[in-house]
């Protein structure tokens, strides 16, 4: 059995490592405070830790659980939640030093509300940590003012505030799944409040039922007669892994009383299973996180019901990973009516039942069985086989999330069908609206409902009033189930795909579907433009005809300046395209930047029309328009006609230019043909500012609008004629200037090389002048005295040459007479 199990997993293991995960993109995304998703908060700085959430039958009334005080708030105004009344619920000083005796921090020994439970119509059951000493009492609904005085809340309540529980109340009793000790060792599924011939009923705490377990959730199925516990434990039956947690599913019947000698005041019908939140040769997701209950939809059967649980790995291979299952109550049923395991109490082994089956665990009615049943349904209350999730693979993956809890609701669309909506609550906190598709899960919106993580949250959906509520521990706060409104145009609402938005074409408006709207336009499953908007009005699509242009968003730069085109996005799961007319976008020009931006150098060749497309399934839409035009001088224009490559299935609409800051421009209505509508004051396209060599989008500065009609006028030519491309700009004054330059240049390097010519002679042929001291000792009187006639005849010479009387001719740095001979030399 063992290496059967070890082969098992080993198999699983190996499947899992290449498995292949759809990322899920939400389609839209709201951060906190956007105006196109507004939300409702309730703050105060006297309330903190509401997080146990209890809402009215009739949705109007919201009391909350917060730390040391219990709130009611009027959630019946759509747009405020006011406080009502508050009741105080705090431990005295007493409580608290003790509290503090025990070694536990100040922080965590004040009352937490962790129980709230409506007991009847007139009054609600609640509990709390009370300084690590549970409390209950019970409370007036009205008044908001304690009946009578508080009990031992022990088995009911948690005594950490930290420790995750689950209760419920059915027909004025208590059933919760707790722990029961001051440490934490002692988890118990129990039942209080009984009257009667009805007593409590715990588990049998030598027994093992439980090991370790985490508390999820409760839910109770009327015509069952029973209440469904979920909860994470440590798998005993995996005994070749430390602490392989599993999540599990158990039952106990309501009928149930104990036995009358084994199993006195114990459960009789307590019985567990396996959740196998897992798809084919894949590790499962073994943790639960939070499940909710479906009911069945109106004429089904119970069977029907659907319990959704966001489960999450405990290996790091599947780490920050959730996924969301779904079981059907047919399915627990059948397993829980099939085998049981038999735990060796000798060797704690688990084994598969072989001997003959004496009684059927976890059926109703136990309690009157003989001892010897009982003692066999003592041993075996694990079921055999595990339950699998719906169809037997997983409703959705999410590799980039890790989700916390949910919430889950059956919406009927337009064309009467039926759609599972579910709100699940990521760790970072967003809360993600999903439609279940056959085709998968499709994420409508992210809201973003928090910006610091969470602690302890909690969702409470009122189906009648279509709200979602949050608890978490700085307040509460409401956001709708529906924004259609957010959509303003026909293919948005479509492509949204939410069920419960559709298109009115009587007010042109996305509304919320109901009874009152009878032919409203919507594709859940396919999201299909074409089909459901074909009463689009296409009146305007001959205003411009193939050797038109329509107006833009004129965009003034410089030649050789890098320009940057903004194209926003209609939504996240849609992609950018970049056109222009009779011209293809080389890559060698132009770059697409991950944003669907456009970048690239201004040149004649590069400046004209523009054009941004949104594609998303199957539909283009004009998202922005511009018109790339030198600062300099007007266009000139080419006999050259602009035509646009056809797009396909897409209805015309108009868009409206604002007027620019330049004089002469005015705002006029166009519409570009064969495409779809220029986003009307929603998102306007915008220029990022990079640096001073990238065209910014600014209030009056080097941008204006350009009309057909501005064109025309500027280029002179009359109207009907087609716009004509771009001539060069003439350069002929900076041709002059370039000329005049040259000649300046070449005039004072001339100058300099003869200069130098000139020094470089001079000192070559200079005459070298002799040491006066040793020559004078060997020339002769004579000598000496023609020697100084000669330097007295030679600076006149010099005299004479300066002043430009010499009547010798310089050459080569030298004087010379009228013989050729130099003066004053013996021939």
């Amino acid at each position: 059995m063992e290496s059967h199990s070890l082969l098992s997993l080993t198999v699983a293991l190996l499947g899992f490592l290449s498995p292949c995960l759809t990322r899920l993109t939400p389609r839209v995304s709201f951060p906190v405070g956007s105006p196109g998703r507004p939300l409702t908060h309730f703050r105060s700085h006297e309330v903190s830790n509401t997080t146990t959430l209890l809402l009215s039958e009739d949705g109007d009334m919201l009391f909350v659980g917060a730390r040391d005080a219990v709130l009611a708030l009027d959630v019946g105004h759509r747009d405020t939640m006011t406080l009502r009344s508050k009741l105080d619920w705090s431990p005295s000083e007493k409580d608290l030093a003790q509290c503090s005796m025990k070694g536990k921090k100040m922080a965590d020994c004040p009352n937490f509300i962790r129980v709230l439970q409506f007991f009847n119509n007139t009054h609600i059951y609640a509990c709390g940590t009370f300084a690590f000493s549970p409390r209950c009492t019970y409370i007036n609904s009205e008044t908001l003012t304690m009946s009578l005085k508080s009990d031992e809340g022990r088995g009911r309540c948690p005594y950490d505030p930290y420790q995750r529980n689950t209760a419920i109340i059915v027909d004025g009793e208590l059933y919760t799944g707790t722990v029961a000790d001051y440490r934490g060792n002692r988890p118990v599924i129990s039942r209080h409040l009984s009257e009667g011939r009805r007593v409590d009923l715990k588990l049998d705490d030598t027994l093992g039922w439980l090991e370790d377990p985490t508390f999820i959730s409760s839910s109770f199925i009327p015509n069952e007669e029973k209440i469904y516990f979920f909860f994470s434990e440590v798998g005993r039956e995996y005994d070749f892994i430390d602490k392989f947690i599993v999540s599990r599913v158990s039952q106990i019947c309501m009928s149930d009383v104990g036995g009358q000698r084994t199993l006195q005041r114990r459960w009789t019908t307590f019985a567990k299973a396996q959740l196998l939140c897992q798809a084919d040769n894949e590790l499962p997701y073994n943790v639960i996180q939070d499940i909710d209950t479906l009911p069945p939809a109106e004429g089904a059967p119970a069977d029907d019901t659907l319990f959704y649980g966001i489960f999450t790995s405990q290996w790091s291979v599947n780490s920050g990973q959730s996924a969301v299952c779904s079981f059907r109550l047919t399915d627990i049923k059948s397993v829980f009516s099939g085998n049981y395991k038999v735990l060796n109490r000798d060797t704690l082994q688990w084994s598969t039942q072989v001997q003959e089956k004496v009684a059927n665990p976890g059926e109703c009615g136990l309690h009157n069985a003989s001892d010897n049943a009982l003692r066999f349904v003592k041993e075996n209350f694990l079921a055999d086989d595990s339950v699998r999730p719906v169809a037997r693979s997983l409703t959705m993956v999410s590799a980039e999330h890790s989700y916390s809890h949910l919430t889950v609701q059956r919406v009927q669309a337009a064309n009467n069908r039926d759609y599972t909506i579910l709100f699940l609550l990521t760790e970072s906190g967003y809360i993600h609206k999903t439609v279940l598709l056959q085709s998968g899960a499709h994420i409508i919106e992210e809201v973003q409902v928090f910006e610091q993580p969470q602690p302890v949250k909690s969702l409470k959906l009122s189906t009648s009033k279509g709200m979602i509520y949050v608890g978490t521990s700085e307040g509460v706060l409401r956001l709708p189930t529906a924004n259609c409104s957010f959509y303003w145009t026909c293919p948005q609402c479509v492509l949204a795909r939410d069920p419960f938005c559709g298109w009115d074409p009587a007010s042109r408006a996305c509304v919320e579907v109901s009874n009152t709207h009878t032919s409203l336009g919507q594709d859940v499953d396919r999201g299909n433009v074409e089909e459901v908007c074909n009463s689009v009005s296409l009146t305007h699509r001959a205003k411009f005809g193939p050797n038109k242009l329509p107006a833009g968003e004129l965009v003034s730069v410089s030649l050789n300046e890098v320009v940057q085109l903004q194209c926003p996005a209609a939504s996240r799961l849609s992609q950018q395209l970049w056109e222009r007319p009779n011209r293809r976008l080389s890559p060698d020009l132009y770059l697409h930047l991950e944003d669907g931006s456009l970048s690239f150098v201004a040149t004649p060749t590069t400046l004209g029309h523009y054009l941004c497309l949104s594609i998303e399934n199957g539909y283009q839409q004009t998202m922005a328009i511009y018109h790339v035009r030198q600062k300099s001088s007007p266009l000139a224009q080419t006999p050259t006609s602009y035509t646009w490559p056809p797009i396909h299935h897409i209805p015309t609409t108009q868009a409206v230019a604002k007027p620019g800051p330049g004089p002469g421009l005015h705002s006029s209505v166009v519409t570009w043909p064969k495409t779809t509508e220029t986003r009307q004051g929603k998102t306007e396209p915008t220029l990022s500012s990079r640096d001073n060599h990238i065209t910014t989008r600014q209030q009056g500065r080097n941008l204006t609008l350009w009309t057909e009609e501005s064109e025309q006028k500027e280029s002179g030519f009359r109207e009907g004629e087609p716009l004509l491309s771009a001539r060069g700009p003439c350069y002929l004054k900076e041709l002059v200037v370039v000329s005049v330059l040259l000649v300046l240049c070449l005039s004072v390097l001339i100058t300099v090389l003869m200069y130098i010519i000139r020094q470089r002679c001079h000192s070559r042929t200079a005459p070298q002048t002799s040491s006066p001291t040793r020559d004078s000792d060997r020339r002769t009187p004579v000598e000496q005295e023609a020697l100084r006639g000669n330097q007295l005849l030679s600076k006149r010479n010099r005299q004479a040459l300066n002043s430009g009387q010499a009547s010798g001719v310089v050459c080569n740095g030298a004087i010379t007479g009228s013989n050729g001979h130099l003066p004053n030399t013996p021939i």
